[in-house]
């Protein structure tokens, strides 16, 4: 007799199944709406009255919002001051008898009328802004166009239109124009300062003589300039003082590469590709061919950008522009370059940011518009470590260049240039305006110094400034 397995499976019950599985009485009774906040679940002519009165508060709330915050785009706190000192003056002269507060009173109305006018009625004018090439170079002229077009039937009333031109608001008096005509004003762009230039956006202003009221309508996008820093160009990196630093042939042996070197015997682990059959079969026994290494040059170029290593801006200066020089040169010739400056730490940071910041090497113009934005500074790496960082971090250098101010001793110079492997050629590149341009031996490595880029120019020849 066969015993009936019994269901171990739970039995829910009908309560139970309940609860699992609400209604939608009940998953509506969930949902929160503005209603149901105001008047809950009540129903009836009172609760839709209450609904209606919510609905038209709010409404009137965003109408005087938004009047609140048109106003404020055209009243000054003067005009704010007036709007509410009038009303108090006249109630009080009139509440009191006082005579001079009545015409204090009707004197700010006046003026509060007559400020209103000035904003009656729309400038109708085309502004166009035609900038500059949006990279330029320093010293070089720029200049933008600012063109007015009167496209109505009727004339126009005189306007002053301000431009930004960087930091500065350049002012243009437009006059009067009949329908159709059209004027253009020429405006300097100044560029004795590389960097990022904004332009824009034009704007026109109306306001009352006295500043109770103004209104600024906005013309034109606003336009960037970048001021590239100034370069020279130099001898091509393969020839002159690079070709003669790299004119030395590596004497590093390997089994597999471009320059043939020698015959010797096979070993176990030779690529057997490289067994020369005819030798083999002269001596009787295994021979492969040897290579002498060959070496993609790679240039550095590294520059710091801490205060403590230069004596003024404009050997800074200077220093931005020789590297900029030589890594546009470097790139234009297709090497393998980097070009690298100091980190810089941020003013709250809990350590200092020991790094290197490398540039953009992909075009001479990604390059300079890098190299417009670098800023010297207290917080930045001295030239010891950018040395040091740029000789551990990059690999397969065979010249570095280390650009620096007039500050920086011979002493630190060798320990800067020590932080490169031997086998690489290192230049110091001694920015000084005010020193005789030339050229020295440091033990190992060269200490060239510039005074201007026509100085760059002559050291990249392999002659002596």
């Amino acid at each position: 007799m066969t015993t009936p397995v019994s269901d171990r499976s739970p039995r829910t019950t009908s309560g139970e199944r309940h609860r699992r599985a609400p209604d939608e009485s009940t998953l509506a009774s969930t949902v929160t709406t503005a209603r149901t906040r105001i008047v809950g679940e009540r129903t009836g002519v009172v609760a839709d009255l209450v609904v209606v009165v919510v609905r038209a508060l709010r409404t009137v709330r965003a109408a005087l919002a938004s009047a609140v915050r048109a106003a404020s785009s055209v009243i000054t706190p003067l005009g704010w001051t007036v709007a509410v000192l009038i009303p108090l003056m006249l109630l009080a002269g009139y509440a009191w008898g006082w005579v001079e507060l009545i015409v204090l009173g009707t004197i700010g109305a006046t003026l509060a009328v007559v400020a209103a006018l000035y904003l009656v009625g729309r400038v109708r004018l085309a502004i166009e802004l035609s900038p500059p090439p949006s990279r330029v170079a320093v010293g070089d002229e720029a200049s933008a166009v600012l063109r007015v077009t009167n496209p109505t039937g009727r004339r126009s009333f005189a306007q002053v239109i301000d431009v930004p031109v960087g930091t500065v608001i350049v002012p243009v008096s437009i006059h009067g124009l009949a329908p159709g005509h059209v004027v253009e004003r020429e405006l300097a762009v100044p560029t004795q300062r590389r960097g990022r230039l904004a332009l824009g956006p034009v704007r026109t202003l109306r306001a009352d003589p006295i500043g109770l009221v103004r209104r600024e309508l906005i013309w034109t996008d606003p336009l960037e300039i970048i001021v590239h820093p100034r370069t020279i160009d130099i001898p091509s990196t393969s020839s002159g003082l690079v070709r003669d630093l790299e004119g030395q042939p590596t004497r590093d042996l390997t089994p597999s590469d471009l320059a043939f070197h020698a015959l010797r015997e096979y070993v176990p682990g030779d690529d057997r590709r490289h067994i020369h059959w005819k030798s083999t079969a002269k001596t009787g026994a295994l021979m492969v061919r040897q290579f002498e290494e060959t070496r993609r040059s790679h240039l550095v170029v590294a520059q710091s950008i801490a205060s403590i290593d230069f004596g003024s801006d404009a050997e800074f200066e200077l220093a931005v522009s020789v590297t900029a020089s030589l890594g546009a040169r470097a790139i234009r010739d297709a090497r393998e370059v980097s070009v690298v400056v100091s980190a810089v730490t941020p003013d709250f940071a809990k350590r200092a940011v020991v790094a290197l910041r490398p540039l953009s090497t992909l075009t001479p113009t990604r390059l300079l518009d890098e190299l417009a934005l670098v800023e010297h500074g207290p917080a930045a790496l001295g030239i010891l470590d950018v040395a040091r960082l740029a000789g551990e971090g990059t690999r397969g250098v065979s010249v570095a260049f280390l650009v620096v101010g007039s500050t920086v001793t011979a002493a630190r110079l060798r320990t800067a240039a020590a932080g490169f492997p031997p086998a690489v050629a290192v230049v110091v590149l001694q920015c000084d305006p005010e020193r005789v341009p030339g050229r020295r031996r440091l033990g190992s490595f060269s200490v060239v110094t510039i005074g201007s880029l026509t100085d760059l120019r002559h050291a990249m020849r392999g002659g002596d400034s």
